[in-house]
């Protein structure tokens, strides 16, 4: 059971939670259509949206990178790439028929159907021309990515994103069967690296069966294996990857839980704790994660009587070392008041609390 603030959140959040608040989390008849179209404008004109929108280029992309710094070797760049921006837009509630959407559709598209184009590559261009080995990684990674955003844009149902995603499903398949999947690591040297023939999770692949029912539902099997591998705790030694004649930090690689806690399931990235527990509520794998279900636990825990997240001595908002909750976290711009400081956790502990199924009441 969990209490949802709704006047709460629609009184602190900003555009985007606000919208979200109608859309995701209000009881049937509690917007009317004319409030519910003032939000959804307030959002596609909002500072964080339009902070966005109008970095993209004509042919459809944000800059020169498709995964930006999540890429593997990637060195923190400024940009922050394509896939991740197009993610952000989707978090912050604009429609998917948008523009931006449309153009960036195109592009992700093209990588779906192999088209040879060297630009297609983006950062992985340069690297390719001297190690060709790294073109077909490539360009897998681009894919699976590109995969991702479009099943979370909506396009569920089209046979692209489909084909693409089972071919996706059963490369992780393969290797969560095999016996990879137990000693995924080799020794080079000195160097821990991961075994060239492991295909394991990724926070794209996961995220892309989360938005996809169907495909869980065709898949079920496959769906309970990974939620039984996520469930691991995640290697603590660090490792690389292989590419081409390069060894490389992963980034995007989910090798078990890797939500850091302490027993009383106080997270040390909560940005990026709630963002995994929420894929993992969404895929129906949530009961089998001991770590990600005691800092849900500890969330719900520290929220008062109204359903508000309020923890003791909370003196800033919480931010994210990963790059993999950048997407989604924050919704609501910076602020120097504690409300500002609680809506986003508030918010997505409401919004978990709907998809696991609890029963909820509304203020």
């Amino acid at each position: 059971q969990h209490r949802v603030p709704l006047t709460w959140l629609l009184e602190h959040g900003g555009e985007a939670i606000r919208f979200r608040t109608y859309r995701d989390l209000a009881p049937p008849g509690y917007v009317s259509t004319e409030d519910f179209q003032e939000a959804l404008e307030a959002v596609m004109t909002s500072k964080l949206a339009v902070a966005i929108t109008k970095k993209q280029k004509a042919a459809g992309v944000w800059g020169k990178t498709l995964l930006g710094p999540a890429a593997p070797g990637g060195r923190g760049e400024k940009d922050m790439g394509s896939i991740a921006q197009y993610r952000r837009l989707i978090e912050l509630g604009l429609p998917t028929s948008a523009r931006s959407f449309k153009l960036a559709d195109r592009v992700f598209f093209r990588l779906l159907s192999r088209d040879p184009d060297p630009r297609l590559l983006f950062e992985f261009r340069t690297v390719s021309k001297t190690d060709p080995n790294v073109e077909e990684w490539a360009r897998e990674r681009n894919r699976e990515a590109a995969t991702a955003a479009l099943a979370e844009g909506g396009h569920i149902d089209d046979p692209r994103t489909r084909g693409s995603a089972h071919k996706i499903a059963s490369s992780v398949s393969q290797f969560l069967r095999s016996p990879l999947a137990e000693k995924p690591f080799v020794k080079s040297g000195q160097r821990t690296m991961l075994h060239p023939d492991a295909r394991p999770p990724t926070w794209y692949s996961v995220a892309m069966l989360a938005a996809m029912s169907s495909l869980r539902r065709e898949r079920a099997g496959f769906t309970d294996r990974l939620g039984a591998f996520l469930a691991r705790p995640a290697p603590k030694k660090d490792f690389m990857i292989k590419v081409g004649r390069r060894a490389l930090k992963p980034k995007a690689l989910l090798m078990g839980d890797p939500i850091k806690a302490d027993r009383q399931g106080n997270a040390k990235d909560i940005p990026l704790a709630i963002h995994y527990i929420e894929l993992l509520s969404r895929i129906g794998a949530l009961h089998t994660a001991p770590v990600a279900t005691r800092v849900l636990a500890r969330l719900v825990k520290d929220c008062d009587d109204q359903g508000v997240w309020h923890p003791k001595n909370l003196r800033s908002r919480p931010k994210s070392t990963s790059l993999m909750a950048y997407h989604a976290f924050p919704l609501t711009p910076e602020g120097k008041t504690l409300e500002s400081r609680q809506v986003d956790l508030t918010f997505r502990i409401a919004l978990v609390a709907k998809q696991l199924g609890w029963d909820l009441e509304y203020d």
